[in-house]
């Protein structure tokens, strides 16, 4: 009787011994797609599951690090530091692209354009006003109002953080020598809300608010968002497509693509666009951790065509090839 009530379960999709269970946790930056991918390879492989804490891309590393997590994801590779204190080797695995997009909610406003040194000076608390000259100047035709800018930004370790501080330093020389780059910052001004989740509910609620998210939050929940001036001197408004123009000569014979990737010189490229990645402890003897590989090669190949409908652009095909050869 047990031997057929096993074959029995095995025929429905699960195995003898129950479902494997997989916990990860990190960035807030991917959770949409990994929700999706995560839905859909448990529709094809009912006997595992996987579960994502969406805690920023800070908890996501700490996680690792404690080995409270099968995997971790982050938007901002991790630092030497955190790779000295691995108790396994960790691999960065990255799975799509994303921009993080300056959002308002200012009256009447729409189609916003500004360039980074602005941005940087809005959020730097030099500029303070909707009706700044500056602002004025990049937006002749817009309708701007003579009121305070309030800033959110992140409260928490963010990926999200990390890349639009990235952008940030790399455009403005008073931003890097002043606040500079990471995932947490010293911020000259603003309130600060968690996850990109809680930023995104602050400025659609706070009239006169500028913040950052990643996109599909942006889009998801209908915010106004900021065309921004690119290197090549185009406003470019976050797109798939402008987000894969981005990813342009990248490469990484490591097949990590750790390397920043803001402020493309590509015609057409958003500027604040970034990869972001599963942290894969390599610890081959680990049947979690195989359960993992064997769902990063989906997602890597079938899984890809999720991404453009959550406003993700997927891998390049020279990326995504080069990423399922080193998982072998």
């Amino acid at each position: 009787m047990k031997n057929i009530l096993a074959v029995v379960l095995l025929g429905l999709g699960f195995n003898a011994f129950g479902m494997t269970k997989i916990n990860g946790a990190g960035a807030t930056f991917p959770y949409p797609i990994y929700s999706k991918w995560f839905s859909e390879y448990k529709s094809k492989n009912a006997e595992i599951e996987i579960n994502y804490q969406s805690i920023g891309s800070g908890g996501g590393i700490r996680q690792v690090l404690k080995q409270t997590v099968d995997f971790g994801a982050t938007d901002a590779p991790m630092n030497a530091k955190d790779k000295s204190e691995a108790p396994y080797k960790i691999s960065h695995i990255p799975t799509v692209l994303g921009a993080v997009v300056p959002v308002i909610n200012v009256k009447a406003v729409n189609g916003l354009k500004l360039d980074g040194e602005t941005l940087a000076q809005i959020f730097m608390g030099k500029i303070t006003k909707w009706n700044h000259p500056t602002l004025l100047k990049l937006n002749p035709k817009a309708k701007l109002p003579n009121e305070d800018i309030l800033v959110v930004r992140r409260a928490d370790g963010s990926g999200t953080t990390s890349v639009f501080a990235d952008y940030l330093s790399t455009v403005s020389k008073d931003w890097e020598s002043t606040v500079g780059r990471g995932k947490s910052l010293q911020w000259p001004v603003g309130i600060g809300s968690k996850g990109n989740e809680g930023v995104t509910a602050t400025v659609k609620q706070t009239e006169g608010a500028i913040g950052y998210v990643e996109l599909s939050y942006a889009i998801t929940n209908k915010l106004s968002m900021v065309a921004m001036k690119n290197k090549a001197g185009q406003f470019v408004s976050p797109t798939v497509e402008s987000i894969s123009k981005a990813a342009e000569g990248a490469n990484d014979p490591t097949a990590e693509y750790t390397a920043s990737i803001v402020d493309s010189s590509a015609k057409g490229a958003f500027p604040i666009a970034a990869f972001t990645y599963l942290l894969l402890p390599e610890k081959n003897d680990d049947m979690n951790n195989k359960e993992i590989r064997k769902f990063i090669k989906w997602a890597l190949t079938d899984g890809q065509k999720f991404a453009k409908d959550l406003y993700y652009s997927p891998l390049p095909k020279k990326v995504a090839k080069q990423v399922l050869e080193k998982l072998k």
